[in-house]
């Protein structure tokens, strides 16, 4: 069986999953949870993870793997709400995307209502914290 190729791509204030608002995003870091993502779908999956607090990076990296990986899974963080380069760069890649929230952004405040990314995304998941992460996975099979 060939594995998938699939990027996790985390924005802005993702690198601080564990000690940001953990009453939101809980405690674990992002790496620890990619670690046990990475033992549950080693059979299935080829995952790659980038983050980055900016947005020019996010939009480089969709372009770099946009035409050779089998999946992205994005958690755009507050760029969701505001980043039309962002929706640009998705749209104009061929690879799917999967739009993650680890919050339910439809349950906090009124502006995280409003998405650029997930009329251009697959699908979108939200509110399920990391296990979202396997949802996305999950879409892939």
């Amino acid at each position: 069986m060939v594995r998938q190729k699939i990027l996790i791509l985390n924005g802005p204030n993702l690198n601080l999953l564990g000690t940001r608002e953990p009453e939101i995003y809980g405690q674990q870091t992002f790496e620890q949870y990619l670690e046990v993502l990475r033992d549950k779908f080693e059979k299935e999956f080829e995952i790659s993870y980038f983050q980055s607090n900016e947005e020019g990076a996010m939009i480089n990296k969709l372009h770099e793997v946009g035409f050779s990986y089998d999946g992205i899974l994005l958690n755009a963080g507050g760029y969701t709400h505001t980043s039309i380069a962002l929706a640009d760069a998705v749209s104009a890649i061929k690879t799917p995307v999967i739009e993650i929230h680890i919050s339910n952004v439809h349950a906090r405040e009124s502006y995280r209502a409003h998405s650029y990314l997930s009329p251009k995304c697959k699908g979108s998941i939200v509110g399920f914290g990391l296990p979202g992460y396997d949802l996305g996975l999950y879409s892939f099979l």
